[in-house]
């Protein structure tokens, strides 16, 4: 009888979806169908983190020879160099999270690099910094060039070294027996790459075009700041925030 009363057991927590079983009581225990909440940010800081990467290599060009007044050959390997850092430091990223910092931590720390690089390439845009005789133009175009050259260069190893940790602590947030639920997030975590540079492709052009400055008031008097490195990318704050959220 005792046995019958076990096999019955066994069926009913199979049917139940339960992964583990008392000989003597009853598991409830159904598969977890709810999308993780920390998931979702991750999802929804990837994107704001991927149109912030697209945002700023669709204007870097125009940026370097209209604002900076470099040359196209200068611009054009600045451009590729700064590209080709972005998809090798993932490298580095991937060995400082299983060597050292793990997942959260590399992305964590990782990320302010990133705010820090894209603070100091929007602040390397406004003329002010050094237009003294308030022409229009920059003065000394060295400061906004070293300016942008670190802004680079932090961005550079910001995105890339999160690449290979922010899909993984992703996975992260589900448990064994939500296999579906991960490969959705999967899905949806893709997606946002070719959403991100699909809109970023369509609202950057028209706001290059529509808006050529942003106006402040300084000591009184109007001021135009240029929208050359784009306050736009003020959104990877938001993004970062999300990631810090999902932990």
């Amino acid at each position: 009888m005792l046995n019958l009363l076990e096999l019955w057991l066994a069926v009913k927590s199979v049917s139940l979806g339960c992964t583990a079983l008392s000989s003597h009581s009853l598991c409830l225990q159904r598969p977890r169908s709810r999308f993780p909440l920390g998931a979702t940010f991750i999802i929804n800081s990837d994107f704001f983190e991927r149109f912030s990467f697209f945002v700023t290599a669709g204007v870097l060009i125009i940026y370097c020879i209209n604002f900076l007044r470099w040359d196209v050959r200068f611009t054009a390997a600045i451009y590729h160099t700064f590209v080709a850092l972005c998809h090798l430091t993932p490298i580095l990223g991937a060995i400082i999270a299983d060597s050292w910092l793990g997942k959260f931590k590399t992305i964590l720390y990782l990320s302010i690099v990133y705010i820090i690089g894209q603070a100091v390439l929007t602040v390397s845009s406004i003329n002010d910094l050094t237009d003294h005789n308030q022409d229009g133009s920059p003065d000394n175009v060295a400061v906004h060039t070293a300016l942008s050259m670190v802004g680079l260069i932090l961005i550079a190893f910001g995105t890339g070294a999160i690449k290979p940790c922010v899909s993984a602590f992703g996975a992260d947030q589900f448990e064994d027996d939500q296999e579906n639920q991960r490969s959705k997030f999967f899905s949806y975590f893709y997606e946002n790459t070719v959403v991100a540079s699909f809109i970023s492709a369509i609202v950057i052009p028209r706001l290059m075009g529509k808006v050529t400055c942003l106006l402040t008031i300084v000591k009184h008097q109007k001021r135009c700041v240029g929208l050359q490195s784009s306050p736009v990318k003020v959104q990877v704050l938001f993004s970062d925030t999300l990631d810090l959220s999902s932990k």
